[in-house]
């Protein structure tokens, strides 16, 4: 197959690159740096210069390669987790109307598949794991709705397209190389900085995928049935228990706490909402159909 990715030279999208050429496909990888179409180029994909905000080049792209298949990794997150709040903006700008256009430029020149980056770690699961008919948490306080929303959004747009078949994977939170949680990552520079701190209970559930998994998940969903999947691992794991043993994995002291009233007078209701709230994802779904192979997270073993 020909194979678009949009987003190709991020944490996820080198990994893709890799499996997606292992596989035998033709790639084709968007990306807006200089340093980014390189990194494109050594992985043995076809580089293509561009910027997705800019509608009639990503439909001349489009029309020039026809590719089979588009996968849509665009992101714009800063490199610190700490700066979300600030970057959510210019994120939002490139998934929503950047990948508009991608999507649009798909349907106009008759691509078959369509495949979605989306989010599985602000699901509502209820009192239990989150599972692909499970809404995302459009009401939750600050940048956690915001992208709620935003995801929501995503999810509408590919799951209503008659022209292609849609495939939507919502990912968990990513960790490995390139990420925020590996030992040079962000998360991990913040927790030894002791600017991370356990709120009341810590009795969010979360859900992480590797991005060589994540990236095996995407080779899988080119033949998929199409709809959603939740692309996590089998270790959904309370924050009271992850965060402490992530540390320790980092060879860090004891982690420092805040009650919840504490937290919310000095970070927020976002924050505690954060640590306190979130449910993690089933993904039964996914490695039954896309016969994912999982790793174990490495700070729980």
């Amino acid at each position: 197959m020909k194979v678009f990715v949009a987003g190709a030279s991020g944490a996820v999208g080198r990994p893709l690159i890799t499996r997606l050429k292992d596989a035998g496909h033709d790639v084709w990888g968007l990306a807006h740096h200089p340093s980014s179409l390189r990194a494109i180029e050594q992985l043995g994909a076809n580089p293509v210069a561009g910027n997705a905000l800019e509608r009639e080049s990503i439909f001349a792209l489009i029309e020039h390669i026809r590719p089979d298949v588009v996968i849509d990794q665009l992101t714009s997150l800063p490199a610190s987790p700490f700066d979300l709040p600030q970057r959510l903006p210019a994120d939002r700008k490139l998934r929503l109307e950047g990948g508009r256009n991608l999507f649009e430029a798909a349907q106009a020149f008759h691509v078959k598949r369509y495949i979605q980056q989306l989010s599985g770690f602000y699901l509502d699961g209820g009192h239990g794991l989150a599972t692909e008919f499970s809404p995302l948490r459009t009401s939750a306080p600050g940048t956690i709705g915001d992208s709620a929303r935003m995801y929501a959004a995503l999810e509408n747009r590919v799951l209503s397209a008659t022209s292609l078949e849609g495939v939507g994977l919502r990912y968990g939170f990513f960790y490995g190389p390139g990420t925020w949680y590996w030992p040079d990552g962000a998360f991990s520079r913040h927790l030894a900085q002791g600017d991370v701190s356990l709120i009341g209970k810590g009795s969010s559930t979360f859900s992480f995928i590797h991005v060589e998994d994540a990236a095996q998940a995407t080779v899988a969903a080119l033949t998929a049935p199409v709809g959603l999947y939740n692309v996590v691992d089998d270790q959904p794991t309370r924050l009271s228990e992850w965060l402490p043993a992530y540390a320790n994995w980092l060879g860090l002291n004891a982690l420092p706490s805040l009650d919840e009233q504490e937290a919310l007078r000095l970070l927020g209701e976002e924050s505690v909402y954060y640590q306190n709230t979130l449910t993690g994802a089933c993904n039964q779904k996914a490695r039954q159909i896309l016969g994912i192979s999982l790793r174990k997270l490495p700070w729980l073993k």
